[in-house]
């Protein structure tokens, strides 16, 4: 089975991951976009803000170029930008734990912040959270592809069983109890599980 085939492109997970990869990328672009429409230069340490947060030049760039990605995987939809969610998420995560320890640095060439640190934080995990959502848990439903793709074997006795229920001729679906009738042997037969 190919990754594109995983999740069904109506199924209303493909929806979620879309829109979370939409909306976090166009924040990501309105933030890159206004640092450069105040030019600022490269690599500046001397502490311009855009919508609270300190940036420049390069952090901006970075903004488009990672809001543009989000976007194009909302444009694909489905598995990709479930994983890409996942993917960029994680990296904003490590982005904040690594400029905790740089902050008043000579290494913090991106002009971080303590605003810009609790930003990538709360920003991966909504990034994160939207690739995760149906995909990682305990208590998926059985009509989740990924939860059939982890227990191929009884989503197959399911799919069976659907099929079975509109079968002619009242064919059970297969683990449905089943009994003898009454006139053949006069008790019930032995029940089984499903």
């Amino acid at each position: 089975m190919k990754l594109q085939d995983e999740l069904p492109l109506d199924h209303h997970l493909a929806t979620v991951y879309r829109w979370g990869s939409a909306f976090c990328g166009v924040v990501l672009l309105v933030f890159g976009t206004l640092g450069f429409a105040d030019e600022l230069s490269p690599f500046n340490t001397h502490g311009n803000s855009i919508a609270g947060m300190s940036t420049n030049g390069t952090l901006s760039l970075i903004s488009v170029i990672v809001g543009l990605v989000l976007i194009a995987g909302a444009v694909i939809g489905g598995n990709i930008a479930s994983t890409l969610n996942m993917t960029v998420g994680t990296l904003f995560l490590l982005s904040g734990f690594v400029h905790i320890f740089i902050l008043d640095r000579p290494a913090n060439i991106l002009d971080f912040g303590m605003t810009n640190v609790v930003f990538s934080f709360v920003m991966g995990l909504v990034i994160l959270t939207f690739g995760m959502y149906g995909r990682v848990s305990s208590k998926l439903p059985h009509d989740n592809p990924y939860w059939q793709r982890r227990h191929p074997d009884e989503a197959a006795r399911e799919s069976l069983a659907r099929t079975r229920q509109g079968a002619p001729g009242g064919a059970l679906p297969a683990g449905s109890p089943r009994t003898a009738p009454h006139g053949a042997t006069g008790n019930p037969g032995p029940q089984q599980g499903g």
